[in-house]
């Protein structure tokens, strides 16, 4: 028996799951990760993904022989800025994708190459949570760190390649999100490298998800426990392995990744320029690409609620938000809550805006709170599937959040729309990642958890409407207040 050994570096944890040739889960484990939250900005260590991962890992050869794992494959988080030193270490923490330092360098490199042509070019438009955007705040402001970068990276997982193999590749479907890649050819694009002053040597070479990048290193196996040697993949950035996962695979098909951030995504054979708000990536598959409308907050409202109505502290205590969702009534007796904690970037593109609770009444109670933070995302991702151009055929959900059943039902209320929540995110995700190293096996015969469906309730249909049409209106009226 062989294994592929699948990660996700994500955001709040680092997730492995170990793979048979049958695509059975022999073996998952996951280990927390912290944010570091200063002055605005998102940045997370590199370290802590690495040392995650060897925790992990080790697990993994404790419980199968080492010559058994057969390849190494990995999904994360994409559009990071990751700058390393010619040794391959961290300069200073990763700039998170939910990071939006870099407006000013963004309204800069516009104007240098413009707007049209950023982008025709990368299939998506200039703004300052951009890697490339970032290397030049880099430049900018922290030129001592900047003197010292040998090299950047645009994923979590990369890194992690990167200490393995020695090699620093990315894959095309999360380079597609660093504001520099031409998304047709597969190639940086020279251009917007001259317009920004990055030195094409800095950037990673590309791949797409099933090649093969290198092999675990004997420095690198006395750490993680992998056989030196092992092959290492490219793998695909989050949003990739989450589309891969959810099975979709052409336009009207629709995914709703509910994670700490998240995403209504759709496959089609073409980008879509036409839409503010919709973010282009290369998929998995040739000749196509990922139509998405990404998220700031999503499960990252559902854990914020559950610290601060579930349990004194601020330490979120799920169980007791559950009882309370569980005793709300639908519309929340008219509480809206606007779901943006570190302001939002689609289907509003604003760095500044914060949420906030609005229609409080001396009636309004903690049920009523609660429910109403998930109804604001709910709102949001109807926002942003009206971005996308064609009618709905069928709708999924994946993530964290699948697994709050008041919230698969009123998210099926509020779109209007079967909803159809995909159980095991991570077994899925993971079997996904493990037929792309075997692509002679292209699929297991792993039987996942039963799907369940929502389906939405016709008497709540004009109560959503309504307060769908008051939330519209919201955002534009508190707009520029800070």
């Amino acid at each position: 028996m062989t294994y592929v050994a699948a990660f996700d570096a994500g955001t709040t944890a680092v997730k492995g799951t170990l793979v048979s040739e049958t695509g059975e889960a022999v073996l998952t484990r996951s280990v927390e990760l912290s944010v570091i939250c200063r002055d605005g900005f998102q940045e997370q260590a590199p370290q802590d993904w690495w040392t995650a991962f060897c925790d992990i890992s080790r697990q993994f050869t404790q419980a199968v022989p080492k010559e058994a794992v057969s390849g190494i494959i990995m999904s994360g988080q994409m559009q990071d800025l990751i700058p390393l030193d010619a040794d391959l270490s961290p300069v200073c923490p990763a700039i998170l994708y939910s990071d939006s330092r870099a407006g000013d360098q963004a309204a800069a490199l516009k104007r240098e190459v413009g707007g049209d042509y950023f982008l025709r070019a990368t299939g998506n438009r200039c703004d300052g949570s951009l890697p490339l955007p970032k290397l030049m705040w880099l430049r900018e402001n922290r030129p001592e760190l900047y003197a010292r970068t040998a090299h950047i990276l645009i994923s979590s997982k990369d890194y992690l390649i990167a200490r393995l193999t020695g090699i620093c590749a990315g894959d095309v479907t999360a380079c597609a999100t660093a504001g520099a890649m031409d998304i047709r050819r597969k190639c940086w694009d020279r251009r917007l490298l001259s317009a920004a002053g990055a030195d094409p040597a800095l950037f990673p070479a590309l791949r797409r998800p099933h090649q093969q990048v290198g092999a675990v290193l004997p420095a690198a196996a006395d750490l993680c426990g992998f056989r030196a040697g092992t092959a290492v993949f490219a793998g695909i950035g989050d949003a990739g392995a989450t589309t891969l996962a959810s099975g979709i695979r052409g336009p009207g098909q629709y995914n709703i990744n509910l994670g700490t951030s998240g995403w209504v995504a759709t496959v089609s054979e073409d980008l879509l320029l036409s839409e503010e708000g919709v973010f282009n990536l290369t998929a998995a598959a040739e000749g196509r690409y990922i139509n998405v409308v990404p998220f700031l907050n999503a499960g990252n409202i559902h854990k914020w609620m559950a610290g601060v109505l579930g349990q004194a502290g601020g330490a979120p205590d799920y169980g007791t938000a559950s009882a309370l969702l569980s005793s709300s009534v639908p519309g929340s007796h008219g509480v809206l809550c606007l779901p943006y904690l570190c302001g939002e970037r689609f289907p509003v593109p604003d760095p500044e805006i914060r949420g906030c609770w609005f229609g409080l009444s001396p009636e309004t109670t903690a049920a009523d709170l609660a429910r109403s933070c998930l109804e604001g995302v709910a709102f949001s991702l109807r926002q942003g599937l009206e971005r996308l151009p064609d009618t709905p055929v069928s709708v999924s959900l994946i993530g964290g959040g699948g697994r709050e059943p008041v919230w698969c039902q009123l998210l099926a209320d509020v779109l209007g729309q079967a909803v159809t929540v995909l159980p095991d995110t991570q077994f899925r995700a993971a079997q996904a990642l493990a037929s792309l190293a075997r692509p002679e096996r292209p699929g297991g015969t792993a039987r996942a958890e039963r799907e369940t469906v929502y389906l939405p309730r016709r008497e709540h249909r004009a109560l959503y409407d309504g307060l769908y049409a008051r939330y519209r209106r919201l955002y534009p009226a508190l707009r520029g207040l800070s």
